[in-house]
């Protein structure tokens, strides 16, 4: 075989949507713009398919159930990868973690994007029984932790992720997931906010869906633009039974060109994730692109966030399990239009200044740069 004129790189999800924002239009779409010939392997049975310089590769729909999934698609994958005979190989799923080890032991470069601390995740997953959380937590850390020896690198969504693997893994490197700085820009002729406050995001129980509908009674004149995908028909159901849920306009899962038209209508963006050992640490995607936005964030008082907010004066952080204080929080916001305003331009400039994709962007670059030397 001739060899090619550019590194094929392949980035593999079993889990993930083939348009996720950040492994197709961040990751794969920086890679073959930076001059790599770039494969994304996806299973969601859509075909084949050529979008933004990226090859597109379909292994097939994915059987219904999480472990018909876990047991038929990282075989499946593994097949696929090889036949692509790739220089480098970046997977994004922990349940790939086998399929990794073993193209590395093949020879080929290997890196593992962990997107989530899923050990810390898996202390709050309602579907594992509660007794058996903080095992099987550490035993998917030692397992975790055993694995990512054998791969080239693990790119980490955090520091704290990237912090994490540097005690376990040949090499860690944190790319965080931060917003492209133009695609929530607010428009260049704005028109007035409304008297609202949006939410886009999966609405879960644990990312404070019920705090922040319960808190819109006490601003009674304030609507939630609510957007997103509901954690399971029983938290749907019951938030829509709160008195608070007649203030809601809900939007259902929306394009990125609708979040923008919500939150050039908003006069603030909620990230009242409730204070779990998963979130502590986290860096939410939403944030910063509410900030993105020259929206401000009302945001939950962690010490990471806090700092964030506060150095930059960016938003307010409150207690997310407190009803009152998100109201209070957006009372504050609704009311003075001015201090919005300038909190608004506070985070779009932090944004600039440190919090934008082209700088995450140069590490996941230069990582590329090294490994294929």
């Amino acid at each position: 075989m001739s060899t090619p004129t550019r590194p094929c790189i392949v980035h593999l999800t079993t889990v993930h949507p083939r348009h996720d924002i950040r492994i197709f239009r961040k990751e794969c779409v920086s890679l073959a713009r930076a001059g790599y010939e770039v494969v994304q392997v996806v299973g969601d049975g859509q075909g084949d398919a050529q979008e933004e310089g990226v090859r597109i590769v379909d292994i097939g729909a994915r059987p219904a159930g999480r472990l018909a999934r876990m047991r038929q698609q990282p075989a499946r994958a593994l097949q696929a990868v090889r036949a692509l005979a790739p220089a480098l190989v970046h997977f994004h799923d922990p349940e790939l973690l086998p399929v990794g080890v073993r193209l590395a032991r093949e020879g080929l470069k290997v890196v593992y994007d962990a997107h989530e601390d899923v050990p810390r995740q898996m202390l709050t997953k309602q579907w594992i029984p509660a007794l058996l959380r903080r095992p099987l937590s550490l035993a998917f850390e030692a397992y975790e932790n055993r694995q990512v020896r054998h791969l080239s690198a693990v790119v980490g969504a955090t520091p704290h992720i990237a912090d994490r693997f540097a005690a376990v893994a040949r090499r860690a490197v944190n790319v965080s997931n931060f917003p492209f700085l133009h695609e929530l820009a607010p428009p260049a002729e704005p028109r007035p906010r409304e008297k609202s406050v949006c939410y886009v995001g999966g609405i879960f129980r644990t990312r404070g869906a019920f705090s922040m509908v319960r808190a819109l009674p006490h601003v009674p004149d304030v609507r939630l633009l609510l957007c997103g995908k509901f954690e399971d028909a029983d938290t749907e159901a019951e938030l829509r039974a709160e008195p608070g849920w007649a203030q809601v306009d809900y939007l259902g899962v929306v394009g990125r060109e609708q979040v923008r038209e919500v939150m050039a209508r908003s006069r603030a963006g909620l990230v009242t994730l409730l204070p779990l050992p998963s979130y502590l640490d986290s860096l939410p995607i939403k944030m910063f692109e509410y900030m993105s936005a020259e929206l401000p964030v009302i945001a939950s008082g962690f010490e990471l966030w806090r700092g964030i907010v506060e150095r930059h004066g960016c938003g307010l952080c409150v207690d997310p399990a407190d009803p009152a204080a998100i109201a209070r929080a957006i009372r504050r916001l609704v009311d003075d239009e001015g201090e919005a305003a300038r909190m608004g331009q506070a985070g779009r400039a932090a944004v600039h200044a440190h919090y934008h994709w082209p700088r995450a962007e140069e590490e996941l670059l230069k990582l590329y740069r090294e490994l294929l030397a």
